[in-house]
């Protein structure tokens, strides 16, 4: 009987078959809901079996039987379970595997939920067909084998297709079955490792509300919804959709119903939007249409006599009806017999032409067989996987085209060579022409992280990049990835970039510059010790300093050193030079000038009022003492600070994004204690040189030590202002003119003055000169 779903049938087998008894038992008795499809698979089955009971190559002198009955509900089914696991007409639950049932292997039913019901009562039989992943666990289903794929490898299709036409924002209906659920278990897994979001999902049966469905569709703004139902639930849920006018949607059809005959020529259907299916292939099979044209109603069912072709209410089922009908499975079950076959042929070793016909055959020796099954069919080469799920076949994605066809539009195969294919142009969209939309939020531009709203990730804000950061969205949609340390990068990028490595060479301009000024500055200091050596007894060179000027040139000669170490790549040696011997020498420089402008006034003002502190200190030498203890201090604070905190080559990220500058970098507070030593020498040289700015004129060295620290003064004032404000790769070259500024303010306006008189004015360098000015500031100062 053939009963509104799945039928399935039992093998026997006939090893004589001059005197074999009828084994084809059965009475089909066909409802109205898919009789079509469904008598079109019994019969598919019936032209395997008379196909291979007249072949001479498979199963020779070996002829198969068969029983086919009607799986019609969850609880109409038991009568006919329960024939199917006697043995020798009796029920036996503790069934031995050395017994020999009547039966050879089971096939079908095609639906999961019916599998459900009969698969753990036959678990010693071998089943074929049902989709369900959960059939694929050995531990559970031993004996399951199926020529179809599993619900695994559909929902992977179906996100392929979502994928390909980059929907990520869906709804999911499935029937409340083992069949849906398993579709929506799979379909849940498999699009957590992607961007597809499921907005909605709905467990539908016959009476789902359809109005309320396609309400929460709508709210949700979804445009792409996949129906995961068999072909019953999906005609009545489809025929629903339609009168209420729904449109602007694509539907994705399962394998269940994708080549239903009835629905797309249904009235409306073409109001509903794009339908997109999954399908089995169509394979031809050579000789079945003649095989249906010649059992139409082969014998009539008289009183007494059973007829095994006899379907009942089925009379206006014409061949034509059988043949056009849809053939979703037909290659599936045409495969399930001749892998039965295939593997009977194998145990009863019939490769000699001649089976051993008193061979006994346990079921568990047909497993073995079937799951070793490699042979070839109407150019497949049939095979199973240790789940004893094929490896064969594929799958076709098709559409409903207007003329109410289901036209082939691309394919999904389990080679990887070629694995998935859609032609785009065939599909007839409802969007005039464009492919639609079904998405949550927009995607984001290039450089945006995305940060999710709500509890599906495809509902997201962009939000830019900032300065220094990158987004790859191949590696993470969501968070801004700092570059390192030797890139950078703008707002908004997608990749960060080198940054270039910044310092100023000997080779640049404003270097070459430098470098040749501090050169002049050792010449000319060199050019002026000689000059003042020449003429060291003249009154000029003593009002100047006498030996304490060959000290000053000589550390001026010596602070320059720091100049050449500004340039180039910084190293440990060049950052320690570029600061030590400026520091040291120069604080010598300051420290001669100092006791220098103490001289003069003390000489002119306080020799006088205090001759004791006169005496002790021409005595004593004061002037060398003091220089001494500047020097031994300064070299004792400048060796302890750098000891702890010396300065190291540093790369400044900071200041310019896309470069790196090299510099030295230095710890102001390690020198802080020299520093304050520079500046009280400043403070206390420029005390005293005030003091004395009204003194002789040839005397007034005071005059020309108070103009150079102001000077020197507003130099460092000017660098500083300028290290606050930029801190680029020239800064190290301000600080290098600085440097050389602060030595040539000393050389120019304190030696240069006292080299033109010695060269062209002789007349005031004499003895008489000085006196005269003497006398003539006595005579003031008395008055």
């Amino acid at each position: 009987m053939i009963h509104r779903d799945q039928l399935f049938g039992r093998f026997s087998l006939q090893k004589d078959p001059l005197t074999r008894k009828p084994t084809k038992q059965l009475i089909l008795e066909c409802c109205r809901d898919h009789r079509d499809q469904n008598y079109r698979r019994f019969q598919t089955m019936r032209f395997a079996i008379e196909e291979i009971n007249n072949s001479s190559a498979l199963l020779p002198n070996v002829s198969l039987g068969y029983e086919i009955f009607d799986h019609c509900s969850s609880k109409d089914n038991f009568p006919s379970i329960f024939q199917f696991i006697t043995m020798n007409k009796r029920l036996q639950p503790w069934y031995d595997r050395t017994g020999q049932s009547d039966i050879t292997a089971v096939v079908g039913p095609f639906s999961s939920a019916d599998m459900v019901t009969i698969a753990p009562l036959v678990m010693l039989n071998f089943v074929y067909g049902a989709g369900s992943s959960a059939f694929s666990k050995k531990v559970k289903f031993p004996s399951f084998l199926r020529t179809v794929h599993s619900n695994q490898d559909l929902v992977e299709v179906i996100v392929n297709i979502l994928l390909f036409y980059k929907w990520r924002w869906v709804a999911f209906l499935n029937s409340d079955d083992a069949y849906g659920s398993d579709g929506l278990d799979l379909f849940m897994k498999r699009i957590t490792e992607t961007d597809i979001c499921m907005a909605y999902n709905k467990v539908i049966d016959y009476n789902a509300n359809a109005s309320e469905i396609i309400t929460q569709i709508e709210t949700q703004h979804v445009n792409v919804v996949v129906v995961f139902v068999p072909e019953g639930t999906a005609e009545r849920l489809i025929g629903t959709i339609t009168e209420l006018n729904i449109t602007k949607k694509v539907w994705i059809a399962v394998d269940a119903w994708s080549l239903n005959k009835k629905l797309p020529k249904m009235k409306g259907i073409q109001t509903i939007g794009t339908v997109i299916g999954v399908a089995q292939p169509t394979v031809e099979i050579p000789g079945f249409n003649e095989f249906i044209y010649s059992t139409r109603r082969p014998c009539q069912r008289e009183l007494g006599e059973l007829c095994n072709q006899y379907c009942r209410d089925c009379e206006d089922l014409t061949p034509e009806d059988v043949i056009s009908s849809d053939p979703s499975y037909s290659f599936n079950v045409y495969t399930a017999v001749y892998a039965i076959a295939n593997a009977l042929h194998n145990m009863l070793q019939c490769e000699s032409g001649e089976c051993q016909k008193n061979k006994t055959v346990y079921h568990y020796q047909v497993l073995t067989e079937l799951s070793k099954s490699n042979f070839t069919l109407l150019d497949e080469t049939i095979q199973f996987d240790e789940n004893l799920d094929p490896r064969f076949g594929s799958y076709t994605v098709v559409f409903w085209n207007s003329s109410g066809d289901a036209e082939t539009v691309g394919f999904y195969g389990f080679n990887p060579s070629d694995n998935f294919y859609i032609n785009t142009s065939k599909i007839e969209w409802h969007t005039n022409g464009e492919i639609p939309l079904s998405i949550c939020s927009t995607e984001c531009s290039v450089g945006y992280a995305k940060e999710q709203e709500g509890i599906h990730k495809c509902c997201f804000k962009c939000l830019l990049c900032p300065n220094g950061t990158y987004i790859d969205v191949k590696v993470d949609e969501y968070n801004c990835v700092p570059c390192d340390e030797t890139e950078w990068s703008t707002e908004g990028s997608a990749a960060c970039l080198k940054r270039t490595v910044e310092f100023v060479t000997f080779e640049h301009a404003a270097a070459i510059v430098i470098v040749f000024g501090t050169v002049s500055l050792v010449g000319l200091s060199l050019l002026t010790s000689v000059l003042f050596a020449l003429n060291y007894n003249t009154p000029v060179v003593r009002s100047a300093g006498g030996p304490m000027c060959f000290l000053i040139l000589g550390c001026l000669c010596l602070s320059s050193i720091s100049v050449f170490f500004y340039f180039s790549i910084p190293t440990v040696a060049s950052c320690l030079l570029r600061f030590f011997p400026f520091l040291l020498f120069f604080s010598v420089c300051l420290a001669c000038f100092v006791v220098r402008s103490f001289q003069i006034v003390c000489i002119f003002k306080i020799a006088a009022k205090y001759p004791s502190l006169q005496r002790w200190w021409m005595k004593y030498h004061g002037q060398w003492l003091i220089i001494t203890l500047a020097f031994v201090v300064q070299a004792t604070m400048l060796i302890f600070g750098y000891s702890f905190s010396p300065p190291a080559p540093f790369s400044d990220i900071e200041w310019e994004q896309s470069q790196i500058i090299l510099s030295c970098g230095i710890d102001f507070k390690a020198n802080t204690a020299s520093v304050i030593l520079l500046l009280v020498l400043c403070c206390l040289c420029f005390t005293f040189s005030y003091m004395g700015k009204d003194l002789p004129k040839n005397y007034n060295e005071a005059k020309s030590i108070t103009f150079c620290l102001l000077l020197i003064a507003m130099t460092w004032v000017i660098f500083v202002t300028q290290f606050i404000l930029y801190q680029g790769k020239y800064i190290h070259t301000f600080n290098a003119l600085a440097v050389v500024s602060s030595l040539y303010s000393f050389l120019l306006w304190y030696f240069l003055p006292k080299c033109y008189i010695i060269v062209f004015q002789p007349q005031r360098n004499t003895t008489q000169y000085f006196q005269g000015l003497i006398q003539s500031y006595t005579k003031t100062m008395s008055q």
